[in-house]
């Protein structure tokens, strides 16, 4: 990765990030040259995501979705476990206190715990070898009464915790970035369009506030799920924790409220194993916040385009460049962007399909997660901040928009001549006059002023004077700025 490397020159900054114009030194490259996935490419790794999400806030610099930091977590684990365990007289306080000293990740032996991986399917068994190994006479109470997607479901939900804490500081950037728009634009007039075409009049203040209220959402969401989803997992072979009934049936169970209680997680009343909705939600979620950006991308991407001149993204040398048109400055932050919100639907997709899991252990549909939850979190946060860039610093003609706006000559303040000649006519006739009167300017090429004005009904019925005004397009705003106002009010 960049960060690992000396970088003498530079061109490009996104956001707070800088990327070098010379190559990459050739450490770093051999680093990814074997890469098969767009998230760990040299090239791609931070277009689709970024290092933040692959940062670890909790426990040294490693990374969060990453076969260190998973195991890494494994490993935070079974250590709290023997610490429960302790606490519950499960097992004697100093093996607990052994375990938590010895087992760490810089005492494995990586090769041979890739191996016997490949060989077992799962690597806590062999990684529990070598932590018992490393524990001496008190390795016999690693894993106590553990099984194996125990120690990888709250791993995993380990993970999660410290990436949705990520994502929600990303949300708020985000949401900055949209309140300053929503303001600053407030009253700026824009063709608000349908289909399209151009529908009414809106601000683009009022188009930034829409978009502010999925975020605002988003965020109530991300504090909702956060109970429902942050869990511990401890339920054994089949989950009834019978190898560590006790006496009165429940020393188990004060074992997994104890090991909660250390890893700051939820204790839930019944083990999860086949009961994946927790982690469904997750990947729906970021599913959600994905469709967000990707309507905001699509929109951008149509407002940057050179018809509508309306929006560009932010101006940096060679961002958005082409090989061979030094015109071209593509809004590749915004395509990025829409790409990304496809691959979060699809692996919620893949997440929900292994809720469909057979008797008390699936058969097949949790590794599904293994795949679809890592990535994800690195997509939407990788989206997230391509967003974060392009909000933060979009360039906004105002006058272009006004141009546009203006520049079907009145017709899309059809519906306000309508409304206000029904007052005299009726609706339904109103309808047809004004109708006639569009289809006279657009086939003559002439102002819907002009085509009204030659209508004795409606020169009768609302005066001259009064049909300028309906046809001028600024006045016909309705409660954009209130509910510019209501949004950001709302908060």
């Amino acid at each position: 990765m960049y960060t690992a490397v000396r970088i003498t020159r530079w061109s490009l900054k996104l956001g707070n990030r800088q990327f070098p114009r010379t190559a990459v030194a050739a450490r770093a490259m051999s680093t990814h040259m074997g890469s098969v996935s767009a998230l760990d490419s040299f090239l791609y790794r931070n277009i689709f995501g970024t290092e933040d999400i692959r940062k670890v806030m909790m426990i040294q610099s490693d990374i969060v979705f990453t076969d260190t930091a998973f195991t890494s977590s494994c490993i935070e684990v079974e250590t709290a476990l023997a610490r429960a365990q302790a606490k519950c007289n499960v097992i004697p306080k100093e093996a607990a206190e052994l375990i938590t000293s010895k087992a760490k990740f810089r005492n494995l032996d990586i090769d041979r715990l890739r191996a016997e991986t490949e060989i077992v399917g799962y690597p806590i068994l062999p990684l529990v070898r070598q932590l018992a190994a490393a524990c001496g006479e008190s390795g016999r109470y690693v894993h106590w009464g553990a099984t194996t997607q125990d120690i990888m479901d709250t791993a995993s939900v380990l993970q999660m915790k410290r990436g949705l804490d990520i994502v929600q500081s990303k949300i708020d950037e985000v949401i900055t970035s949209l309140e300053g728009l929503s303001k600053k634009y407030r009253d700026t007039p824009m063709a608000g369009r349908t289909h399209l075409q151009h529908a009414l009049p809106v601000t683009f203040g009022y188009k930034a506030a829409v978009w502010l209220s999925g975020f605002y959402r988003h965020r109530q969401r991300l504090n909702q799920l956060r109970g429902r989803v942050l869990m511990v997992q401890y339920g054994g072979a089949a989950g009834t924790l019978a190898s560590l009934a006790g006496p009165r049936g429940d020393e188990g169970v004060a074992v997994r409220t104890a090991l909660a209680e250390e890893l700051d997680l939820v204790d839930p009343p019944i083990t999860w194993h086949v009961a994946r909705d927790g982690v469904a939600e997750v990947a729906s979620f970021l599913s959600l916040v994905g469709g967000s950006l990707g309507k905001i991308a699509l929109d951008l991407m149509i407002m940057c385009s050179n018809e509508l001149g309306e929006a560009a993204e932010p101006f940096v040398p060679h961002r958005g460049a082409s090989s061979t048109m030094p015109q071209k400055r593509n809004p590749i932050s915004s395509e990025v962007i829409l790409a990304a919100s496809k691959l979060l639907r699809s692996n919620a997709s893949l997440v929900q399909d292994g809720m469909v899991a057979d008797f008390e252990r699936a058969s097949g549909p949790w590794h599904l997660e293994w795949v679809a939850v890592p990535q994800s979190f690195v997509v939407a946060v990788g989206a997230l901040h391509q967003a974060q860039f392009v909000l933060s610093g979009l360039v906004v003609d105002e006058e272009r928009m006004l141009s546009n706006l203006n520049s079907t000559k009145g017709l899309i303040v059809g519906e306000a001549v309508m409304m206000e000649l029904a007052r005299h006519v009726g609706r339904q006739q109103a309808h047809d006059v004004v109708y006639a009167a569009c289809k006279d300017a657009i086939e003559n090429n002439k102002t819907l002023s002009s085509a009204l004005e030659r209508k004795k009904l409606v020169v009768n019925s609302l005066g001259v004077e009064k049909i300028e005004s309906l046809c001028n397009p600024i006045n016909y705003l309705g409660a954009s700025q209130r509910m510019v106002d209501d949004t950001l009010a709302a908060e």
